[in-house]
C-alpha cells in the first residue's frame, strides 16, 4: 500500500509523543496502546512524518526527528532513537499562534525566530513538494488566525486536515462546506484523549444517565505543567477550549445542566507538573426516592501521550477517506475522536461506524 505522509503544524510536545510512538510501532511492531491495529489496511508504521511547521527558534531548521525533543517540549520520553530523515521544521506564521505571556516565559516559553515568515504559497509550496496527505493542527489552544491561515494552505494545496485543536474548523459548516466541495476530508474538533478526563466524565455521566441517576452539578478540574497548560494561562485563549470540553459532557446527559451546575475546564499551570496531567472530577447525582450520590475521581496521566493513539488512528482514517475520494467533515471519526464534532455520537455507536470503515473493501483487494 501507499506511505500516509504527515505534516504537522506545532512541534510541540503531542508532536513528540506521536512521533515517538510512529518509531515505537515500526521497531516493535506490537499493537499495544493503538486503538485500531490496522485502518483500511494502514498501519500505524505506515505513518511518515516529512514536515514540521513551527516559529519556535529552537526546532525552526532543525530536522523534525531532533526538534521534538528541543525545549520547551518537556514529555515523557520512551523511544529517543528515531531514525534521522530528511523531514525539516520550516519557518511558520507566527499571527495569534503564540500568546504574549508565552514570549515573556524564557525557556520554558517560545522564542521566535528571528526568520522572515512564509506566504502562503510558500507553505502550498511545501506542502506539494512533501507530497502531504494529510496536516495535523497541533498550534496552542486560542490559535484561530493561524488555524485558518493553515486551512487555507491545505485547501489550496488540496490536503486533509487532523484539527487537534480547539478552533473550531470541522464543526463550522462554512469550513465544512469548503473542504467537502475540494474533496477533501478533515477530523475535528479538539482531539480527545485516549483514556483521558473528558472521555471518563463522558463515560461517567452516561453511565449516571443509563442507570437513572439524575446529574444535578459536576466539575471537571485539571492541572498541569507543560506549554499547554501555560499557554491557557490567559483567558482570552480559554473560550473555545471550555466551550469544547463542556459540550462534549453535556452530550452525554440525559438533561442538559444550566451552566451553574457544569464547571469544565483547565484550572491550574504547576510548572513541576511537567507534562503529567492531574483530573478532579465529580459528580453529584440523585437517585431511587431522590437519595444522593456523589462520584469522585482523581486521575493522572502523561498528558501528550495519551491523545497520540486517537490523533494516530485519525490521520489513517483521513488518508483512507482521501483514498476513496470523500471529502468534509467525517462524522464518525469527529465524533470518536473529538471533543467538540459537528454530531456528537455515544462512544459504542461511533465505534461501530468506525470498525466498519477501517475493514479493508473488498473490491479493494480483489
Amino acid at each position: 500500500m501507499n506511505r500516509v505522509r504527515a505534516a504537522i503544524v506545532g512541534v510541540g510536545n503531542c508532536a513528540c509523543s506521536l512521533m515517538q510512538g510512529g518509531a515505537y510501532y515500526r521497531r516493535t511492531l506490537s499493537s499495544n496502546g493503538l486503538i485500531h491495529q490496522s485502518i483500511g489496511g494502514y498501519q500505524a508504521s505506515d505513518v511518515d512524518f516529512v514536515l514540521g511547521i513551527d516559529v519556535d527558534r529552537r526546532k525552526v531548521g532543525k530536522p523534525l526527528v531532533e526538534a521534538i525533543f528541543a525545549s520547551p517540549n518537556n514529555t515523557q520520553v520512551f523511544e529517543a532513537d528515531i531514525e534521522l530523515t530528511s523531514a525539516q521544521v520550516i519557518m511558520g506564521r507566527v499571527l495569534d499562534g503564540v500568546a504574549p505571556h508565552m514570549v515573556q516565559a524564557g525557556e520554558r516559553g517560545f522564542q521566535i525566530a528571528d526568520l522572515p515568515e512564509p506566504t502562503q504559497d510558500e507553505i502550498v509550496a511545501a506542502l506539494r513538494r512533501e507530497r502531504v496527505d494529510v496536516l495535523i493542527n497541533f498550534l496552542p489552544v486560542g490559535s484561530q488566525r493561524a488555524s485558518e491561515f493553515y486551512m487555507e494552505c491545505a485547501l489550496e494545496a488540496g490536503v486533509g486536515v487532523v484539527n487537534a485543536i480547539p478552533v473550531f474548523i470541522a464543526s463550522n459548516p462554512e469550513w465544512e462546506a469548503r473542504f467537502r466541495q475540494r474533496g477533501l476530508p478533515i477530523v475535528g474538533d479538539d482531539i480527545k484523549a485516549q483514556v483521558g478526563a473528558t472521555i471518563i466524565h463522558r463515560t461517567l455521566s452516561n453511565l449516571f444517565s443509563t442507570r437513572g441517576v439524575t446529574v444535578d452539578r459536576t466539575y471537571q478540574l485539571n492541572t498541569g505543567g507543560n506549554t499547554d497548560f501555560m499557554n491557557m494561562l490567559d483567558p482570552a485563549r480559554l473560550a473555545d477550549k471550555k466551550v469544547s470540553k463542556t459540550e462534549a459532557v453535556q452530550a452525554a446527559l440525559a438533561q442538559r445542566l444550566d451552566d451553574e451546575n457544569i464547571r469544565i475546564g483547565p484550572a491550574e499551570y504547576v510548572p513541576w507538573q511537567k507534562d503529567n496531567k492531574i483530573a478532579f472530577v465529580r459528580l453529584e447525582g440523585s437517585q431511587w426516592g431522590g437519595v444522593a450520590v456523589n462520584l469522585e475521581l482523581r486521575l493522572s496521566v502523561e498528558d501528550s501521550p495519551n491523545s497520540a493513539a486517537c490523533v494516530m488512528d485519525a490521520i489513517r482514517f483521513c488518508k483512507l477517506a482521501r483514498d476513496r475520494g470523500e471529502g468534509g467533515t467525517l462524522i464518525a471519526e469527529s465524533a470518536f475522536y473529538c471533543k467538540h464534532p459537528p454530531q456528537q455520537l455515544v462512544e459504542d455507536v461511533a465505534l461501530g461506524l468506525l470498525d466498519a470503515r477501517a475493514a479493508p473493501r473488498l473490491d479493494a483487494a480483489e
